[in-house]
C-alpha cells in the first residue's frame, strides 16, 4: 500500500505555499484558486487546503509528525535552507532533522536507512 495524499488544512494558504512549495522546492502540480494548491512529493499529493474559521488550529507542541525523504547528501542544503529562512530545528538524530512547518505541524526530513 503507497500513500496516495496528504492534507494539510490552513488559514493562510500563500505562506504555507511559500513553506512547501518555496523552501522545501515541492512543485506545484494543481491550483483551485484560493481553495487549494496540490504539491507533488515524489509522487505523493501534498494537498494545502484553505481551513475554516471554526475549524481547530494545529495543537501547540503536537508530536505527530509528517516524514519526507531526502537523500543523504541532500541533508545539509536542507538544513542551510532552513536556518537561511529563520526555521528552528527542534531535534535531530543520525537520519532525520526534525522543525515545525508555518502552522506548527512537526515536520522531518529523513533518509533512513541510508547512511549519510
Amino acid at each position: 500500500m503507497l500513500l496516495h495524499h496528504v492534507a494539510m488544512r490552513t488559514r493562510d494558504l500563500a505562506r504555507l505555499e511559500a513553506f512547501y512549495a518555496g523552501l522545501l522546492g515541492m512543485a506545484v502540480t494543481r491550483r483551485d484558486g484560493e481553495r487549494s494548491v496540490w504539491l507533488d512529493a515524489a509522487g505523493t499529493i501534498v494537498m494545502l487546503e484553505r481551513a475554516e474559521e471554526a475549524e481547530p488550529r494545529v495543537p501547540d507542541g503536537t508530536l505527530e509528525l509528517i516524514a519526507f525523504r531526502i537523500e543523504p547528501k541532500e541533508r545539509a542544503v536542507y538544513k542551510e535552507r532552513l536556518a537561511a529562512h529563520g526555521v528552528a530545528i527542534e531535534a535531530e538524530t543520525s537520519f532525520t532533522t526534525y522543525f515545525r512547518d508555518p502552522d506548527g505541524r512537526r515536520i522531518a526530513l529523513s533518509h533512513y536507512p541510508d547512511e549519510e
